[in-house]
C-alpha cells in the first residue's frame, strides 16, 4: 500500500503545534514562491475540455491555487474530462451499457473508458482541490487556526 501524499507546507503549518512547526513539532521548510497566475489554455483543446478549463480555472485562480507551470496537469485534467464525456455520449448514442458482438452480449467498450477516465479524473481533481474531501483539506486552512494569518492568502 502506498504511503499517503505529502501535505503542502502551508497545511502542515495550519495543523502545526506552534508557529513554523508541524503537528509533531518538526520545523516546516518553506516552499518555493511560485508566481500565482493561471496558465494559458492550449489552443488545441477540444470543445468539451476547453469548457471544463473555463469552468474551473477562474475559481482556482481566485483561490491562488494555480501557477503557469500547472498547465500540463490542468490540461490532463480537462482532457480526461473530455474523454469521459465523449465515451458517455458514445454509449448514449448506442443506447445500451451492453453491446452485441460475435460472442453475444458484452459490456459496451465505452464503459471501460468511462471507468478509467473517472478514476483518473478523481486523481487529477484531488490535485487541484476539486473533490469534496480535497476541498475539506483546503478548507481547514480557514477553520480553527486561532485567528492566525492564512499562509495561503498571499497576504502577510
Amino acid at each position: 500500500m502506498p504511503s499517503p501524499k505529502r501535505k503542502p507546507a502551508g497545511l502542515k503549518l495550519i495543523e502545526g503545534s506552534r508557529p513554523g512547526r508541524d503537528s509533531g513539532g518538526r520545523k516546516v521548510s518553506e516552499t518555493p514562491s511560485f508566481k500565482r497566475l493561471p496558465p494559458e489554455a492550449p489552443e488545441w483543446l477540444p470543445d468539451e475540455a476547453r469548457a471544463e478549463w473555463e469552468r474551473v480555472v477562474p475559481e482556482l485562480a481566485r483561490l491562488d491555487l494555480l501557477k503557469p507551470v500547472d498547465r500540463g496537469a490542468l490540461t490532463a485534467y480537462c482532457l480526461t474530462w473530455d474523454r469521459l464525456v465523449q465515451a458517455q455520449k458514445q454509449m448514449d448514442e448506442d443506447g445500451s451499457v451492453l453491446s452485441t458482438n460475435s460472442q453475444g452480449r458484452v459490456r459496451h467498450p465505452a464503459v471501460a473508458v468511462i471507468e478509467a477516465a473517472s478514476k483518473e479524473l478523481r486523481a487529477w481533481a484531488g490535485e487541484f482541490g476539486l473533490t469534496p474531501s480535497a476541498e475539506s483539506r483546503v478548507a481547514q486552512q480557514g477553520d480553527g487556526n486561532g485567528g492566525e494569518a492564512n499562509p495561503f492568502s498571499g497576504s502577510g
